[in-house]
């Protein structure tokens, strides 16, 4: 499923208009967005968790030289699914 399609399906299951649904999305996209920035935590209860976390320097290889190459550190989003969604998708 694409940004699109969440969309119709929003307007579908909520009854408001695709207009409507994709500035809801796009509201929610953008606090998400913001509160993960500032290094927040975004729990909803039932669907899941998105987090921020810290992944270590390290070192890996190019696949086409076999050559050892540095990978710097960086921040990395991370999604924990609740218990409702994980029972759902069994």
């Amino acid at each position: 499923m694409n940004k699109q399609e969440l969309i119709v399906a929003m307007a579908a299951e909520s009854g408001l208009t695709k207009a409507d649904s994709k500035k809801a999305l796009d509201a929610f996209i953008s606090a998400t967005s913001k509160s993960l920035k500032k290094g927040d935590r975004v729990a909803l209860v039932g669907f899941g968790s998105f987090s921020v976390a810290k992944r270590a320097a390290r070192k890996g290889r190019n696949p086409q030289t076999g050559k050892e190459i540095k990978i710097a550190a960086k921040k990395v989003v991370k999604f924990k699914p609740g218990t409702e969604l994980s029972k759902s998708v069994k």
